[in-house]
């Protein structure tokens, strides 16, 4: 199960750094010796690891990644947590054979729990956070023993497999690619606790005279992770990545006890590029009033007809229903769906539409994008790829595992942690050529209802996120969680709803696509799948859907609380009685 999802539900390594009076900050490490000191570690695994009557390695590559963090939580204008954790981690990949066969999985071995070395996946440890030149390589002098042991082991019990099971002919285990080089240079990483603190605290208190809302908390996740990589085909590379986050969530009770949540994540690539005070209190206003307007929203019925998705509620569907579906393993394993496998030069969207994905996009207007990067977790480049063109497949998302007609990376092989790398989206941006503006685009909505003979229409304004299954042995389904849903009559009312969550089948629901809004925005979270929570970017513009179905959401039901908040005090509300 793919997700896409607002990064509060994880624990990430959002990044950033801020001015007036920081804290003492480390010196950092010696970027060159460090990569030297896992240069030269490598070099003598692959001149000396040697098993005799077995193969040598023909390819090693050790990743380091180092993360410094901050995480503040403020409820009741209380800070809850606050602190600092530094950590790092280093995996060893080790490849027995050779590019055309070789130890690592394929197909549904890919994909298959656990997600450990019994699998061929990349071996793990933690590593030293203070650049102890020493220790890191001894570190990596034993992980690379033990990966190449387990690689021998893999190789020859993938061999034995091949008695059984014939090999897909011309289909690689592994890509060539030309080894990058590219050091970037230190970014500074200093954290002005209180100031946050305080600025949270602010924050929190807008909640103080709303004893309807139950729950809130704020929170500001923010670090830096730094990655070193090297591999035997001489890629030497050592990068940085800033983020911040700032999230609000809070919870609210209908009349007939129904829980519903919203939620606000203002993101920045550093301190500079956070939203200024007023325009983080604007946006938590702007949720509080949601969710007093939603508590006396009526509930929705199941729906099935005419639609318009918001640009930000387009680019979830566009990113679970589409992208996830052209992640290039997905297309080698029988047990995935692989619904756009053997389908390029085929039409899968309306010809008005054209999807590309480009991790080398930083921003898109004024907002900054998450899925920016340079290189994936291969060291291979990123790369613009054109996915759909005038509605007709012509390329999928790729790491270097070959799917068939592709046999190379095109520099979007990621992963969190120490996971191994998977073709995953970056900034997915859906593009058209049939567009009108948004005042428009409802007039045509309500001219559909009344064709129909609909009692009404629906515009999703934006979505939590979403999830999407993928394999063979589920429903190929989507869902997506609006949070603000409004009913349109044909008469050009409209009502706030609740209670409801998308669903659909992939090609069916985009292929319901009758024309867009010409206005573009982005949608940044944080996107979950086998090889971990990578952050992501969708770009689309306000979609007009013929149909599109809507069920009932799962309702979260129980008791308020008995006595009152005592936070706000009694505000003239009595206990519940009931």
């Amino acid at each position: 199960m793919k997700r896409l999802m607002l990064p509060m539900m994880l624990v990430l390594m959002i990044v950033g750094s801020v001015h007036a009076r920081p804290a003492p900050v480390d010196a950092p490490p010696d970027r060159e010796g460090i990569l030297d000191a896992m240069g030269e570690e490598l070099k003598r695994g692959m001149s000396g690891l040697r098993v005799e009557d077995f193969e040598p390695p023909y390819f090693l590559a050790y990743q380091l990644k180092m993360h410094d963090s901050y995480n503040i939580e403020v409820r009741y204008e209380s800070v809850h947590r606050s602190g600092r954790h530094r950590d790092a981690d280093v995996y060893v990949e080790a490849r027995v054979g050779d590019y055309a066969f070789d130890n690592t999985p394929r197909g549904e071995d890919f994909f298959a729990p656990p997600f450990d070395i019994a699998e061929g996946l990349p071996v793990t440890d933690t590593a030293p956070i203070d650049g102890n030149l020493k220790a890191l390589r001894a570190s990596l002098w034993l992980m690379t023993d033990r990966a190449f042991k387990e690689a021998l082991s893999q190789y020859q019990q993938k061999r034995g497999k091949v008695v059984y099971k014939k090999r897909e002919k011309d289909l690689a285990s592994f890509s060539r690619e030309a080894p990058s080089v590219h050091v970037e240079k230190p970014l500074p990483f200093a954290f002005d606790r209180k100031r946050w603190e305080r600025n949270l605290k602010e924050l929190s208190a807008l909640f103080r005279n709303h004893p309807e809302i139950t729950q809130s908390v704020i929170r500001l996740q923010a670090g830096k992770e730094t990655r070193y990589y090297v591999n035997s085909e001489g890629g030497r590379i050592a990068d940085e990545r800033v983020l911040f986050a700032l999230s609000a969530d809070a919870e609210i009770r209908a009349e007939d006890d129904m829980v519903m949540t919203n939620s606000r994540v203002l993101y920045g690539p550093g301190q500079d590029a956070m939203p200024s005070m007023k325009e983080a209190k604007k946006e938590l206003e702007g949720m509080i009033a949601e969710l007093l307007a939603l508590r006396n929203a009526p509930l929705l019925d199941p729906y099935s007809g005419p639609a318009i998705l918001s640009p930000q509620a387009a680019g979830v569907l566009f990113h679970e229903a589409v992208g996830h579906r052209l992640e290039g393993e997905r297309q080698n394993n029988d047990e995935e769906g692989r619904t756009f496998k053997g389908r390029v030069g085929q039409k899968v969207l309306p010809e008005f539409l054209d999807l590309v994905d480009d991790p080398t996009l930083k921003v898109f207007g004024k907002t900054p994008l998450n899925g920016f990067y340079r290189f994936d977790d291969e060291g291979v480049p990123a790369r613009r790829v054109t996915l759909v063109e005038n509605g007709v497949l012509k390329n999928y998302l790729m790491s270097r595992t070959p799917v068939e007609g592709f046999p190379n990376s095109n520099g979007h092989g990621r992963s969190s942690g120490t996971r191994k790398p998977m073709a995953r989206m970056g900034n997915t941006i859906l593009k058209s050529r049939r567009a009108v503006s948004s005042v428009e685009l409802e007039k045509r909505l309500i001219e559909m209802v009344k064709r129909q003979e609909k009692p009404y229409g629906l515009i999703i304004e934006n979505m939590e996120g979403g999830t999407t299954n993928t394999s063979s042995y589920g429903y190929q389904a989507f869902k997506g969680v609006p949070r603000i849903v409004w009913r349109v009559f044909p008469d050009g009312r409209k009502e706030l709803v609740r209670g409801v969550e998308l669903v659909g089948t992939p090609l069916l629901s985009i292929n319901k696509i009758v024309l867009t809004g010409d206005e573009y925005k982005v949608f940044n979270g944080f996107c979950g799948a086998e090889s971990g929570s990578v952050p992501v970017s969708a770009v689309a513009p306000a979609l007009l859907l013929e149909e599109l179905e809507l069920q009932r959401k799962k309702e979260q039901k129980g008791r308020p609380p008995i006595l009152p908040n005592p936070y706000n005090g009694d505000n003239g509300k009595k206990a519940d009685s009931r």
